[in-house]
């Protein structure tokens, strides 16, 4: 475990920049570790964000199948929005492990 600095907070990370406590996350940190991966982040992302977060706290695995069909983004639009590893760069931004469906 190592630990970074986001909006002026030390965060708990593990070696790959995911958080290991989604309670330290909040939107400043999103918005520093979005900049890191080269996105900026607008209402659309917010929204799938949001769902990402919900579907942790209530334990569903996530896969890139399963957010385009969630209704709050199509699949090619989720790739537009986080390109370069959507699942992988959303869930890290979201403050969320990396899902398993991911390599």
């Amino acid at each position: 475990m190592s630990e970074r600095t986001y909006a002026e907070i030390n965060i708990d990370c593990n070696e790959e920049g995911y958080l290991t406590d989604l309670d330290q996350w909040n939107k400043d940190v999103a918005m520093d570790i979005a900049v890191e991966e080269g996105i900026e982040l607008q209402e659309k992302h917010w929204e799938v964000l949001d769902y990402i977060q919900d579907q942790y706290r209530k334990e569903v695995p996530l896969t890139i199948r399963k957010i385009g069909k969630s209704g709050i983004v199509d699949i090619k639009t989720f790739y537009q929005l986080f390109p370069g590893g959507p699942l992988k760069k959303a869930s890290r931004i979201a403050g969320i492990p990396k899902p398993v469906s991911c390599i």
